[in-house]
């Protein structure tokens, strides 16, 4: 994929520390935006700024993004250094597995609190900024926002809202001159889901597995042309589209799917157990 030429652009990424985020701020570090990394913990963020350019301008913010005046206080920040924003990518995210009655009520709280609604708040006190610079917003979401996923109920739930709630947000907004777009992966090799492996579910692995680094092809794309959505793998993609129309569908072909899921897993498995041994 050819990079995409943003120049001197202020961009806020969330979940910023490892993963998609991490992959996401050093390819627009690597082309001069002027990135803004969030998450939790300031440690891995400063271990992720030794990798950047340092001619290039960065702001580390520690937040919970489910923290509203936290979220207030990150976007008069990023205005304090830099005087604008361009780019929002909303990538944090939040999954305690296993059956809804299973998990703690508070846990169930806090995957609705990180998935959906602090990507809510933040659009609503960035949109001002971004309407003034026709900025782009990129929601990660999931395969998990097209089809219900057992065993994940409350996080698919999340991912249902954060998807219904950007497309909404692109038509009020089309000719507005903020465009918002999805990316909606399937597995990543990331720590998300490889460092619970165990707790992952088999269906979850019965998709083909990406990379950060291609969910960031994604994400920089939809910044470029403003897709409304991107779904990785895109045959997972038109697969979850036909089991949520065709319900039965998915009944179906379960037994198979979470056959061929639990060969990769044990086969991941043993890859893990390799590499922790080598």
């Amino acid at each position: 994929m050819s990079e995409v030429q943003l120049g001197e652009k202020v961009a806020i990424v969330t979940g910023a520390s490892e993963g998609i985020g991490a992959a996401l701020s050093r390819r627009l570090n690597a082309q001069g935006v002027r990135v803004v990394l969030v998450a939790r913990r300031v440690e891995p963020l400063e271990a992720l700024v030794k990798t950047l350019n340092a001619e290039v301008p960065h702001l580390i913010f520690r937040a919970d993004v489910s923290d509203d005046e936290r979220m207030q206080a990150l976007v008069e920040a990023t205005l304090n250094a830099f005087g604008r924003i361009d780019i929002l990518v909303n990538n944090a995210g939040l999954h305690h597995r296993g059956r809804f009655d299973a998990n703690q009520t508070f846990d169930l709280a806090k995957m609705i609190d990180v998935n959906l609604r602090a990507p809510l708040v933040l659009m609503h006190l960035a949109l001002p900024h971004l309407a003034k610079t026709h900025g782009n917003v990129v929601n990660v979401a999931s395969l998990a926002g097209h089809v219900p996923i057992p065993d994940s109920a409350t996080y698919s739930s999340s991912k249902f809202g954060l998807r219904a709630l950007t497309l909404a947000l692109r038509q009020e907004w089309l000719e507005r001159g903020v465009t918002f777009s999805l990316v909606s992966p399937g597995p990543v090799t990331t720590g998300f889901i490889m460092d619970n492996i165990d707790n992952v579910s088999d269906l979850t692995f019965s998709q083909p597995i990406s990379s950060a680094e291609e969910v960031t092809d994604d994400i920089l794309h939809c910044i470029e042309h403003g897709d409304a959505e991107i779904c990785r793998p895109k045959k997972s993609g038109r697969l979850a589209k036909l089991a949520y129309v065709f319900p039965q569908l998915r009944t179906w072909l379960r037994p198979s799917l979470e056959r061929k899921g639990r060969r990769t897993k044990d086969a991941l498995r043993r890859q893990q157990g390799t590499s922790s041994g080598s």
